[in-house]
């Protein structure tokens, strides 16, 4: 479900009120935790952190007047999303997740190829996430980006 909501307070502000707490501390522990360079915005009508055309003139291969995406979240129909590129990007931080996320959460991991899903917002182990955000620098993601994009 994207919104069409143009900045990230009215996406919050848009939400149910059963989704409303989690979704806005998980922003907060996300940009609290992501390494300086990353910029808040809404990005394909969710809450998302990308690089800048400033820092990664190219932007996004798919769609270069778009900034290249980074980490996102939504909420969907039925959960809350962590879409996080870099663990699509990199089997040892996908690994390290993985593996974390039973010693924080005792449901099963609901997980795609870059998308965490967290049924109940109760659920959602912020701690780990702002762990995860915290994984990767900017030039760390450039540089993967465009060793997966060439490979």
């Amino acid at each position: 479900m994207q919104s069409s909501a143009v900045t990230v307070n009215e996406y919050i502000e848009a939400l149910p009120e059963d989704r409303k707490a989690a979704m806005q501390k998980l922003r907060e522990v996300i940009n609290a935790s992501l390494p300086e360079g990353f910029e808040e915005r809404i990005s394909y009508g969710m809450i998302g952190w990308v690089v800048p055309h400033s820092t990664y003139a190219p932007g996004y291969h798919c769609d270069p007047k778009l900034p290249l995406p980074f980490l996102s979240i939504a909420s969907q129909k039925n959960f809350i999303a962590v879409y996080h590129m870099g663990m699509y990007a990199s089997n040892d931080l996908l690994d390290w997740f993985t593996a974390e996320y039973p010693k924080h959460v005792k449901t099963r991991l609901d997980m795609g190829k870059s998308c965490i899903r967290f049924k109940k917002p109760e659920a959602v182990p912020f701690e780990l996430i702002g762990e995860l955000a915290s994984k990767m620098k900017v030039a760390d993601w450039i540089a993967l980006y465009e060793k997966n994009l060439k490979g």
